[in-house]
């Protein structure tokens, strides 16, 4: 049922059609960017679970069997995810060789990494933000580095893809968050640290953890406004004057007084 309900709004996407959904729209972008390259002209109707896609191009946005296409290759990097994960925080090549197994051999990750859903992406995005937090802790001994500034900022990044996903996102900015309080509270206790440096700290986990991702967040936002700009099922959800800019609706071009 997801894969008809996500899938439709990647046609959506590719169509320029608009339509409102609970989910930030950053996923549902990415699946019709991906079929949009792929060579999926939009035009499959989505209308019910277990519609054959005949000649229709969907390759692109769902991975079939071992094709790694998007959803699946994007469910497959949470195998090196994990391994890095665990090799950095335990030092164990048999803890992240058996982290990697569980995930390659498990039934659920392989079955969501298959079909046009949401949860490869979203789970790709915390994954990812986990490793960054783990890598840039790593760096803790050269701050300032840049090797520290890149995986800082890759955090912020994977901080801005989880939550324009799904807002379930918000559990690992509440992760990365607790991370970063408990850092600034031991470098607060440096000594050897003076005021300014800590200051430095402060203002660069500011930029690349609370800027940086909203930001990106807006952006994501942006384009996905700049995209829909013709009328679709959403239009009812929004206000008369931003249906006058939407091509093919009933007040598109219509003086609509404040």
């Amino acid at each position: 049922w997801d894969e008809t309900h996500f899938g439709k709004m990647g046609s959506y996407y590719i169509n320029r059609t608009f339509f409102f959904d609970v989910h930030p729209p950053l996923g549902k972008m990415l699946i019709g960017l991906a079929g949009y390259l792929s060579g999926y002209d939009g035009t499959f109707p989505f209308q019910k679970p277990g519609d054959r896609y005949e000649q229709h191009n969907y390759i692109g946005m769902r991975g079939v069997r071992l094709c790694r296409l998007f959803c699946a290759f994007l469910g497959s990097c949470l195998v090196p995810f994990a391994y890095l994960t665990v090799l950095e925080l335990s030092k164990s090549l048999p803890a992240a060789l058996l982290t990697a197994f569980i995930l390659i051999f498990d039934t659920g990750c392989i079955t969501l990494s298959q079909y046009i859903l949401l949860d490869p992406i979203l789970m790709f995005f915390l994954m990812g933000a986990v490793l960054s937090m783990v890598k840039c802790n790593s760096c803790a001994d050269r701050p300032f580095s840049a090797s520290w500034w890149f995986w800082l900022s890759l955090t912020g990044v994977n901080l801005a893809g989880a939550m324009g996903v799904k807002f379930v996102g918000l559990f690992v900015v509440l992760l990365v968050g607790l991370n970063t309080v408990y850092d600034l509270w031991d470098l607060l206790g440096n000594l050897s640290l003076s005021l300014v440096m800590f200051g430095k700290h402060f203002l660069a986990r500011v930029l690349c953890l609370i800027v940086l991702p909203l930001a990106l967040y807006t952006a994501v936002f942006a384009v996905h406004f700049a995209v829909l700009n013709r009328s679709g099922p959403g239009d009812g959800f929004f206000s008369s004057a931003f249906q006058s800019q939407l091509i093919g609706n009933n007040l598109h071009n219509v003086s609509i007084p404040e």
